[in-house]
């Protein structure tokens, strides 16, 4: 399979589909992989590093593109890639198709195959949705503590609590991958933990996450 790797357009995505090392898995069992010059920058990863474990790097996303059967993105083509993409494409991303009707008749149009990471399910679950879930659910307690802060305009609550001071409270509905996430940050910042969800093994797993949190059916 000839996989392309395109850099990422769309506003404040620093983010590259596939670092160096699954890269090189993947030309290990055979396939050719090409990523777009500077793809990787942002992320950490130099065009040396993909060349490294056997990648080739493409001068331009219009080369990329034509030499590419499988493209490999992190989020939706943006309106400037509209016209790279072609019917012979499997285009693999996170596409969010729902809220975005433009694309979805723009990729109609084409006729290619496109999956979004988002509808891929394995045994009930999604996997390619869960570690940006996780990373979600830990920003979300350190943002909600900062935005606490009274140069925020906020209460001036710590979450943690001293020893004059009581805890802060926070309430988590569901126990899932982001909620999961969030409640490990507040408990370990001290806060007293109120998490919501209907399954007794989520319950039960977030219960002994510490004394300071309260793990409850809704």
């Amino acid at each position: 399979m000839d996989i392309g790797i395109p850099k990422e357009l769309k506003t404040l995505e620093g983010r590259v589909a596939l670092i160096p090392e699954a890269c090189g898995e993947l030309v290990h069992q055979g396939h050719t992989v090409r990523v777009e010059t500077m793809a990787g920058e942002l992320s950490g990863y130099s065009d040396q590093d993909y060349l490294a474990v056997g990648a080739h790097i493409s001068p331009t996303a219009d080369a990329l593109y034509a030499d590419s059967k499988l493209i490999v993105k992190v989020k939706e083509p943006v309106k400037a890639e509209y016209h790279r993409l072609q019917p012979h494409h499997l285009l693999f991303c996170y596409l969010h198709l729902a809220a975005l009707p433009e694309l979805t008749q723009t990729l109609q149009n084409i006729g290619l195959t496109a999956i979004g990471f988002e509808t891929v399910e394995v045994d009930g679950q999604l996997p390619l949705l869960a570690s940006m879930s996780s990373v979600a659910g830990r920003l979300s307690v350190q943002i909600g503590t900062t935005l606490l802060h009274s140069p925020q305009q906020g209460k001036g609550i710590l979450l943690g609590g001293l020893g004059s001071v009581d805890r802060g409270n926070v309430v988590i509905l569901g126990a899932g991958v982001a909620g999961s996430q969030a409640a490990v940050v507040a408990a370990q910042l001290g806060a007293n933990v109120t998490i919501f969800d209907k399954k007794l093994d989520k319950l039960t797993e977030m219960h002994n996450l510490g004394p300071n949190v309260a793990a409850l059916y809704p």
